[in-house]
C-alpha cells in the first residue's frame, strides 16, 4: 500500500509530467519541477480527489495572516516582519532564509515544495507528514509537524 508521500509524488509526477526521481521532498515545485500557477490548480484538485479533503485557495496565506492587521502582515504586498515570522511558523519545511524582507505575498506559491503537499495533506488527514503509511495505520513518532 502507498504511503501519503507516494501517492502525493504518483499526483506530482502525472500534473507536471516529470520523472518521479525528481519528485523529491525537498523539489521546489516551480523552481525544480518547472510548475505554473495553473498546475497548483491540478495539483490540488487531485489530491482533493484522491485524498477525500478540501484543500481551501489561500489556505497559507490565510494561516499566516490569522488575527495580524493588516499593516502587520503587509504593506502594498510585501510581508512585513510579523507576517515573515509567521510564515516561518507555518511553513517548517521552507528554509528560513528564503522567507526574507521584501518577498511579495503574490510570491508566497513560490515557496512551495513537495514538502508543503505533503503538510497540507498530512494536516487534513491529522497524520504526521513525514509518516510512511496511510491515515488510521501507526505513525512515525519522530516527525516534526
Amino acid at each position: 500500500m502507498q504511503s501519503t508521500f507516494e501517492k502525493i509524488q504518483d499526483i506530482i509526477v502525472e500534473a507536471l509530467y516529470c520523472e518521479k526521481e525528481q519528485v523529491t521532498r525537498d523539489a521546489n515545485l516551480m523552481a525544480d519541477l518547472g510548475a505554473e500557477s495553473i498546475d497548483f490548480l491540478d495539483i490540488v484538485f487531485r489530491l482533493e480527489k484522491t485524498f477525500g479533503i478540501k484543500l481551501p485557495k489561500g489556505e497559507i496565506e490565510q494561516k499566516a495572516r490569522g488575527d495580524l492587521a493588516d499593516g502587520e502582515f503587509e504593506v502594498q504586498g510585501v510581508l512585513q516582519e510579523k507576517g515573515l515570522a509567521r510564515l516561518r511558523t507555518i511553513m517548517p519545511e521552507v528554509s528560513a532564509d528564503k522567507i526574507k524582507p521584501g518577498l511579495r505575498v503574490k510570491d508566497i506559491p513560490t515557496l512551495f515544495s513537495v514538502a508543503t503537499f505533503e503538510r497540507m495533506v498530512a494536516e487534513q488527514l491529522g497524520d504526521s507528514p513525514t509518516s510512511t503509511t496511510n491515515a488510521g495505520e501507526a505513525k512515525a513518532a519522530t516527525a516534526t509537524v
